[in-house]
């Protein structure tokens, strides 16, 4: 019963400095795993079985992939071209630089496509004369949105794929058709946002268009590569069912076969692409969350919900979106799915693994959307206003969070509607 109270209390304190971002998240992470071992409250042995290394060795390959791509100069050069294709129009520009974050994060993971693509907006937005505050909010809120889309768009649902075994097709089958729907919506509401602040003259117009976005690309070799193995790997995740292999080992033999192709350098370099800290704030996370599986807090926690639920599959559901959706937009949504996930599994042994499955969309769902609601509930927009202020454009928590907290309302409730209609 010590250890209970001891361990419950950890994980909490812990966890809230983890979403508040009081130290950094990873050391924060890591601490807590090594007293969950050292306190006994899990054996050393069962704390390596616990961490999730599909989950790990998924991110770890992309991460390679898409750092080694990054070097082309690609990301750069569609985001020049997609201006000069609409004509330097900037509420088109506005639109399809939504878009264009919204499809890359479904494919990439969205920390990456906001730090590849916000200073480029940013340069945009200076050279037509607008503030850069616009097109900076309007992406990180299509990047959480877009990244809902796939399994390895978002890294919640790296997590939930793994914990549920479901693939890239569940995921773009079952959540792809309302992120289109949800995309949609963010433009009609973005347009409404900031349409009125988008006026420029033509002279304006006319520095956009004589950007060079053929400059952009610095490696044509390694661009031809690069998209060579990353539709060699994207179609492995596509074909998963049909193959069963993991897409932990379709990502790392995608990465190692790129590493191969590109050479020229040391391996480590390569492996400089790989966000370290991030992989073991995971690998700390699935100890702790592990240590409170032992405990019987999970099993706790899952009984309650189940008791006040009564089972009911629709109320569960339900709950769980906008539970999920106003969580994650005031704390981490990785912690926080990290602790759901086995609560869910819990669920799934009452009331059968086939009963549970909109449980886990929802939760998906909830999760990835609910990171729009502030500043602080999802990484992209961390990273993305991040940029934004070392450029001179500060945008603060309310600023972000007046327009997050009314695109994360609207589409939760959208969400809700689309998980009780198609599953229950």
């Amino acid at each position: 019963m010590t250890h209970l109270i001891i361990g419950s209390a950890f994980f909490v304190v812990l966890f809230i400095l983890i979403s508040l971002e009081v130290a950094n998240k990873t050391v924060l992470s890591l601490l807590g795993a090594a007293l969950f071992i050292g306190m006994g409250i899990i054996e050393q042995h069962l704390a390596f079985e616990e961490v999730d290394w599909n989950v790990v060795f998924l991110l770890i390959g992309m991460m390679v992939i898409v750092g080694v791509t990054k070097r082309s100069g690609l990301y750069q050069y569609i985001a020049i071209k997609s201006a000069k294709a609409v004509g330097g129009d900037p509420v088109k520009i506005l639109i399809l630089f939504s878009l264009l974050t919204a499809v890359l994060s479904a494919f990439l993971d969205n920390v990456t496509t906001v730090l590849i693509l916000t200073p480029v907006m940013i340069l945009i937005a200076v050279e037509l004369g607008l503030s850069p505050t616009p097109f900076v909010i309007s992406s990180a809120l299509a990047s959480n949105i877009g990244g809902t889309a796939t399994l390895i768009g978002d890294p919640p649902n790296i997590m939930i794929g793994s914990a549920a075994q479901l693939g890239f097709t569940d995921f773009l089958v079952n959540l792809g058709p309302l992120v289109l729907i949800l995309l949609v919506v963010h433009c009609a509401l973005i347009l409404l946002f900031f349409q009125k602040k988008m006026k420029v003259s033509m002279e304006r117009r006319a520095r956009v268009m004589d950007f060079d976005e053929k400059a952009a690309l610095t490696d044509t070799t390694v661009l031809i590569k690069s998209l060579s193995v990353l539709g060699l790997v994207i179609l492995g995740f596509l074909t998963h069912g049909i193959t069963k292999i993991e897409p932990a080992t379709i990502a790392l033999g995608g990465a190692a076969l790129l590493m191969l192709l590109v050479g020229g350098e040391e391996v480590e370099e390569f492996f400089h692409e790989v966000e370290w800290g991030t992989i073991f704030f995971f690998i700390g996370l699935f100890i702790m969350v592990g240590g409170l599986v032992e405990l019987g807090v999970i099993e706790m926690m899952a009984n309650a919900y189940l008791g006040w639920t009564a089972g009911d599959i629709t109320l569960t559901s339900q709950s769980i979106i906008w539970l999920s959706g106003v969580l994650s937009s005031l704390l981490d949504n990785i912690p926080y799915v990290a602790t759901m996930i086995p609560l869910v599994e819990h669920m799934s042994n009452e009331l059968g693994g086939a009963a549970i499955e909109p449980v886990w969309w929802s939760l998906a769902l909830g999760s990835c959307l609910g990171g729009n609601g502030t500043l602080i509930g999802a990484s992209a927009n961390v990273v993305s206003c991040g940029i934004s202020s070392r450029s001179g454009y500060k945008i603060s928590f309310l600023e972000f969070t007046k327009y997050g907290v009314i695109v994360m309302c609207i589409t939760l409730a959208i969400a809700s509607l689309y998980v009780r209609f198609r599953y229950l």
